[in-house]
């Protein structure tokens, strides 16, 4: 994603295929499963823990109404347990708030301290598009706008509607909160963003940004301020 004159383009994502326009909008589940091809994605590794019930899980992703866009709850049984949003042993000389990705086990982590972390469940990368190493969140965005990249306008005519950008809504497909990754003060065109398919989590789905669902991706947006580190591990 490419940010000019404060618009986001999603560089990153930027080959995956737009079968899917509906009612003038991106269908988010057609720019996410098409025939795709764009930048890398983020890694890391880490603990599983047992724990939440199906009932704690539907209050935990349940229906977000007071967002500018209400989110709609999740359906859970769509997501393997191991997925939701925990708190586990995670082992780090990594500071408090650092976030480490994991694409391998499909997992990023927000480093809490005392040997915790909160660990959620992500869409990454499709093979050939995944890079290693530290970063930083350069830039924080809620419902941001998205703007395909000159590359993917030329390969799908239909998306150059929207060249100007598409405005922040459910079917963005950057969704309600993205966090623009950076290393010395220069975009790397990857980001974390929000997602709602369930089905995505746990795949290998992007051209390189790593997804959360919406929910727990309020909570991380929420507990990350522009700065924070970023450790993306090797697949």
């Amino acid at each position: 994603m490419i940010i000019d004159g404060g618009i986001a383009d999603a560089g990153a994502m930027d080959e995956t295929a737009l079968p899917g326009l509906r009612s003038g909008l991106l269908n988010r589940r057609s720019f996410l499963f098409g025939a795709a091809v764009g930048l890398g994605a983020l890694e890391l590794a880490g603990c599983a823990s047992d724990g939440m019930s199906r009932a704690e899980a539907e209050k935990l992703y349940g229906l977000v109404p007071d967002e500018k866009f209400p989110i709609p709850a999740v359906d859970v049984s769509k997501i393997d347990p191991k997925y939701y949003r925990r708190t586990v042993r995670y082992d780090s000389d990594e500071a408090p708030g650092t976030i480490i990705v994991d694409p391998k086990n499909y997992y990023v982590y927000r480093i809490e301290g005392d040997g915790n972390a909160t660990r959620y469940g992500a869409n990454v990368g499709r093979a050939g598009f995944l890079w290693s190493g530290d970063a930083y969140v350069g830039r924080k965005a809620e419902w941001p706008i998205w703007t395909p990249p000159k590359e993917m306008i030329a390969r799908q005519p239909e998306a150059g509607k929207y060249a100007g950008g598409m405005p922040g809504g459910l079917d963005n497909p950057l969704g309600a909160r993205t966090l623009y990754l950076y290393q010395k003060g220069v975009y790397t065109e990857y980001t974390i963003y929000s997602t709602s398919d369930p089905e995505t989590i746990g795949t290998n789905i992007t051209s390189g940004c790593t997804g959360l669902l919406s929910q727990d991706m309020l909570d991380l947006y929420s507990r990350t301020p522009v700065k924070t580190k970023v450790v993306v591990l090797p697949a």
